[in-house]
């Protein structure tokens, strides 16, 4: 579905940052400046979110995840819940350094965390002093915490999607030193060269990134469910010799006879 220009105005999309604080490699993106404002062209915005839909469809329905990162206070929530929404991970406290670059660590933590949980399970939890139970606890708190929204992801992501890459630059290294592509709501004040889709939006107002986030989302849905249908067509184009096996042999019994 093709995103309407009058939405996204509506949402405040266009609202960019004070032009002393602007960022010249965003030249392209700005349609005019107003009250010390810069104004986002949101024809390129619109058509900016359709080209990097179609790409993040593409990576969902390869199998592969979308990491989501966000940690400022308007965008934390609304990712959250967008990303899980489509059961893919996302990080919105602090980015744990080496997140990507250091992933097997990162994998052994959740691991941990896994571990605490089976400790519950068995009993073996229960065998603890009241002082140990309190440290795993806390430990179990603190690890869900940072890392409880990526427990579901084996391997590193086949994509990043970004809210403020200025706040985002350690992921955003990570990301850019293992190739993995990077999507992102870049404002006024950022450098769009950092990203490979870039989405020019504001993104500081939670309307903002709800309308952006509200699009990629949908786009990735679309991915996952084309993904399921094609497993589904392959499923019943494997199972359609049997069935015909099956409706033929009364026939042949009765030959038979």
């Amino acid at each position: 579905m093709a995103v309407e220009v009058k939405e996204l105005l509506e949402a405040g999309v266009h609202f960019g940052h004070l032009t002393r604080k602007w960022d010249p490699n965003m030249a392209p993106y700005v349609y005019m400046e107003r009250n010390g404002i810069h104004i986002i062209n949101l024809y390129k915005t619109a058509a900016k979110i359709d080209e990097a839909g179609a790409a993040l469809a593409k990576i969902a329905a390869s199998g592969r995840k979308i990491l989501f990162v966000a940690t400022k206070k308007q965008a934390k929530d609304i990712v959250a819940e967008k990303a899980s929404a489509i059961n893919m991970p996302y990080i919105t406290e602090r980015w744990p350094g080496g997140m990507l670059t250091n992933f097997v660590t990162i994998r052994k933590a959740v691991k941990k965390m896994a571990s605490i949980d089976r400790m519950k399970k068995d009993g073996t939890f229960n065998t603890l002093s009241k002082k140990e139970r309190l440290q795993v606890d806390r430990l179990r708190a603190k690890l869900e915490k940072n890392l409880g929204s990526i427990s579901d992801m084996t391997r590193l992501p086949g994509a990043l999607f970004v809210v403020d890459i200025k706040r985002e630059h350690i992921a955003i290294k990570e990301a850019q030193k293992l190739n993995i592509p990077i999507f992102a709501m870049v404002d006024t004040n950022s450098d769009p060269r950092q990203v490979d889709y870039v989405i020019p939006a504001n993104d500081d107002a939670s309307k903002s990134i709800n309308k952006i986030l509200t699009h990629v989302t949908d786009a990735v849905a679309g991915g996952l469910a084309e993904r399921k249908a094609e497993k589904e067509a392959a499923v019943a184009e494997k199972d359609a010799p049997k069935a015909e096996a099956k409706k033929a042999a009364p026939a042949n019994k009765e030959e038979e006879e």
